[in-house]
C-alpha cells in the first residue's frame, strides 16, 4: 500500500542522495567542512566516528531537520533524484514524506498502536477505515511486528518494550512508503537481542528503502552496512565500501580508530 502520488515522488537515480561542497554553521562554529558523499540507492550507508564529530548533523541534513535550529546556516548541494532540497520552494511535507527518521530514542505517540501507524497516512489525506487498516497490516510485516501487535492494535504504544517501541517507530515511518529511512543510533538503547531484531530488519529494508544510519557500534557498521563513512572533527575522513574501510582503510587516522588506537 503506497502512501503517495506520482507529484510527491522523488524518482531516485542510483545515487539516492548526492552531496556537494557541504558546510554546516552553528552561529560562528564550523560544524560540517567541505563534505562530499553520494548515497547509493538500495543500500545501507553507515556514518561512524567520535561523538561530536558531525554524523548526526549530516544526517539531520538529508531531511532538513537542521531547519530547526536557531543560528544553523547550510552551504553547498543535498540532491535527492535530481532535486536540490535546498532549493527555494521546496515543500518540506513533501520531502520529509519521502525521507523518514528513526531517532536514538523510541519515541511512540501516546496513543494505540493503530493510530501511532496510521497517523501519516491521514495527515497526508487518507481516511478511508479499510486502507488505513491495510497500511497497518502492510507496515507491521514490514518491520516484523504484525504477528506480535495484530491483537494488540487498539493497547498503548507506550505499554510495548523498548525494542517493540523502536520497531514501532520503524513501521510508523514506514506507513508513508518513505524512499530513504535515517536512522539516528537506532539500537543505541536497545538489548543485543532487540537490536539483533532491528538489524536483520534493516537487511530486509534495504531493497526497497535506501537506509542511512548513524551509529556508535562499528560491529554493527560491519554487520549490516554496505557503505561506510568516518568523520573526525567535521569532516569525511574516509568514504568507501564497509569491507574495505575496516580491511584495508586508507587513511591512517581511520585505522587507528576502528583498531581502537584512537585518541
Amino acid at each position: 500500500m503506497k502512501v503517495r502520488n506520482k507529484a510527491d515522488e522523488f524518482q531516485l537515480t542510483d545515487v539516492a542522495v548526492k552531496m556537494r561542497d557541504v558546510n554546516l554553521y552553528y552561529g560562528d562554529f564550523h560544524a560540517l567542512k567541505d563534505i562530499n558523499m553520494d548515497v547509493t540507492k538500495g543500500e545501507i550507508t553507515a556514518f561512524i566516528g567520535p561523538s561530536g564529530c558531525g554524523k548526526s548533523t549530516l544526517l539531520k541534513c538529508i531531511n532538513r531537520m537542521n531547519d530547526l535550529v536557531e543560528g544553523c546556516r547550510i552551504e553547498g548541494l543535498f540532491e535527492i533524484g535530481g532535486k536540490n532540497i535546498y532549493a527555494p520552494g521546496t515543500v518540506l511535507q513533501t520531502l520529509r514524506k519521502n525521507v523518514g527518521m528513526v531517532f536514538q530514542k523510541p519515541n511512540p505517540f501516546p496513543m494505540s498502536v493503530y493510530d501511532n501507524i496510521t497517523y501519516g497516512p491521514r495527515l497526508y489525506g487518507i481516511r478511508d477505515k479499510a486502507t488505513l487498516s491495510e497500511i497497518v497490516e502492510v507496515s507491521l510485516k514490514r518491520a516484523a511486528m504484525w504477528d506480535e501487535l495484530k491483537d494488540r492494535l487498539d493497547k498503548s504504544a507506550l505499554a510495548l518494550s523498548g525494542g517493540q517501541q523502536q520497531r514501532l517507530c520503524i513501521a510508523r515511518a514506514l506507513s508513508v512508503s518513505p524512499q530513504i529511512l535515517l536512522m539516528d543510533e537506532p539500537t543505541s538503547a536497545l538489548d543485543p537481542i532487540s537490536t539483533g531484531k532491528i538489524e536483520e530488519l534493516c537487511a530486509e529494508l534495504k531493497e526497497k528503502v535506501t537506509i542511512i544510519m548513524v551509529t556508535h557500534n562499528m560491529q554493527q557498521a560491519a554487520r549490516i552496512s554496505d557503505k561506510t563513512g568516518f568523520f573526525l572533527l567535521g569532516e569525511l575522513v574516509e568514504f568507501g565500501t564497509t569491507e574495505q574501510i575496516f580491511s584495508n582503510p586508507a587513511k591512517e587516522q581511520t585505522e587507528r580508530y576502528i583498531t581502537g588506537r584512537f585518541g
